[in-house]
């Protein structure tokens, strides 16, 4: 195959479109289920959850080392296609919504870390620049939905999010074509897949060090996008339920595709480490500045909220960079895996308290997700400051 990585991020784009389907007919389902905001934080927790149970169980088991990643991401995509459907045509309430949308995340766990074993697999010369355009991928398809919400302004919410689905199948075509490249492979005398090895990971100074930054970065991220549609709203730049609020959010976390595509490119020149820092700083900037620019005019406060759409996501892709480069090959898959259970376990704190207290906090609900850039940034230190290679 002369052209993998864009086969794989493609597929990234359609099969994490599941990822946020739901938010995406936030206030239909406010209206029709009689819920409030703080029961949207439930749905999108509830994905959360199962992508960290589900990412738990790959890494522990070796699972995600013990058979082939093409495999696993289509039938992954498949069965999640399948659940997003069912919430989409079935539900009528949180008791039958909150399970299915759990069960979304388990499929996601076979998604997103093991499209990244897949790009390392193909291209482990080059995983840095790679995996931002994959990450770059996942955040389109986060933004997806809200684009799809707007291109189809007068569909139902359970047509707008059967789409994800529909694409989540094409993905699964895509990746089963693909199948897995020659890079990764198990070599004849590496240790056996125990129960548990992938803790051994966090024994390497390296690997610790990039997935510390990486929890930092992800108390921030999946609150912010979350709260993305409620920040436009505080700041005055569209009302709830108009089309321009799904415009302006599929802007703000769209454009973290562009984040990611410019740090890929940065990355060959300063590494992976630096742009990860710069991101960083950037994203807790805009987390500072954004309660304090209530009175700004509007196309400053835009600016500033697509300035962190673009730096809230540039860094992820780096620290799964550079955690790859530093565990061992024959358990890449499962060291992602279990990074990112750590990691999504930290969104569920944040996007908690930040639909729970965004009513009461307004503006100054940025400042929650302020430590998540600063301690990122602290624990990645020992990388950043390492000359680059």
């Amino acid at each position: 195959m002369r052209h993998p990585v864009p086969v794989i991020v493609l597929a990234q784009l359609f099969g994490t479109s599941l990822w946020f389907s739901a938010n995406s007919a936030a206030d239909d389902l406010i209206r029709e289920w009689g819920i409030g905001v703080a029961d949207l934080g439930t749905l999108t927790n509830a994905v959360q959850l199962g992508f960290i149970v589900g990412t738990l169980g790959f890494s522990i088991s070796g699972l995600a080392d013990r058979f082939t990643a093409s495999r696993i991401f289509a039938v992954c995509a498949i069965v999640g296609a399948l659940v997003n459907a069912a919430f989409a045509l079935l539900v009528t309430g949180m008791a039958t919504g909150v399970p299915l949308r759990f069960a979304v995340g388990l499929c996601l766990a076979g998604i997103y870390p093991l499209g990244m074993k897949l790009v390392v697999s193909w291209v482990p010369e080059r995983a840095g620049s790679a995996l931002a355009q994959l990450v770059g991928m996942l955040t389109l398809g986060t933004a997806l939905p809200h684009g799809i919400r707007l291109a189809g302004a007068g569909w139902s919410w359970s047509a707008t999010i059967l789409v994800s689905s529909g694409l989540a199948l094409l993905a699964a075509a895509a990746i089963l074509s693909l199948g897995d490249g020659p890079h990764l492979k198990r070599r004849h005398d590496a240790p056996p897949l125990r129960l548990g090895r992938v803790f051994h990971t966090f024994s390497i100074g390296d690997f610790r060090a990039s997935a510390f930054g990486y929890f930092g970065h992800q108390w921030e991220i999946y609150a912010f996008w979350t709260l993305a549609p409620a920040l436009v709203v505080l700041s005055g730049l569209a009302v709830p339920g108009s089309p321009a609020l799904s415009g302006f959010a599929f802007a703000i976390i769209g454009i973290g595709a562009l984040g990611c595509l410019v740090g890929g490119w940065w990355s060959q020149r300063i590494g992976s480490a630096r742009v990860a820092a710069t991101a960083l700083v950037l994203s807790a900037s805009c987390c500072a500045l954004y309660p304090l620019g209530v009175a700004w005019p509007n196309w400053a406060k835009a600016a500033l909220l697509l300035l962190w759409g673009a730096s809230v996501v540039a860094d992820s892709p780096h620290f799964s960079a550079l955690s790859a480069c530093a565990c061992p090959p024959e358990i890449v898959g499962s060291a992602l895996a279990f990074q990112n259970a750590i990691g999504f376990a930290i969104t569920m704190g944040s996007i908690h308290l930040g639909t729970a207290w965004v009513g009461d906090w307004q503006a100054a609900i940025a400042w929650l997700l302020l430590p998540g850039p600063l301690l990122g940034l602290l624990g990645l230190a020992p990388l950043w400051r390492r000359p680059p290679t």
